[in-house]
């Protein structure tokens, strides 16, 4: 899960700084809030890379998608981005927990039939 979900992050990363270069041409926004927003959201996504398999870490990134889809009210793209975003996030945490579940099952099974099977020293 760990994989799909750091990836998906990762895109957003570099979404949300191209978003950052859209808001710099709305002349209402200042660039340093237009920065400062953009840095801490790309920073919160590096950052939940790691702690998606900490507890609190999948609440975390949806948070985030709801960040990112809510930034559309600054560039309108961003609503449309967010919501593919978290069709991604979903996708990325449904599927990979399946994939992690289907690499415990079968680490089970090749240790249960390695235990059974006599040493070949």
């Amino acid at each position: 899960m760990r994989t799909l979900c750091a990836s998906t992050l990762i895109g957003e990363f570099f979404v949300i700084g191209f978003a950052g270069l859209v808001a710099m041409k709305d002349p209402d926004l200042s660039s340093g809030t237009v920065w400062t927003v953009c840095g801490v959201l790309m920073f919160l996504s590096v950052l939940l890379c790691g702690t998606v398999t900490r507890p609190g870490g999948i609440a975390l990134g949806w948070a985030l998608q709801i960040v990112l889809i809510a930034s559309g009210f600054a560039v309108p793209t961003m609503f449309f981005l967010g919501a593919v975003f978290a069709a991604l996030w979903w996708a990325s945490v449904h599927y990979g927990r399946k994939i992690d579940e289907a690499k415990a099952r079968f680490a089970a099974q090749a240790a249960q039939s390695g235990s059974s099977t006599p040493d070949a020293a």
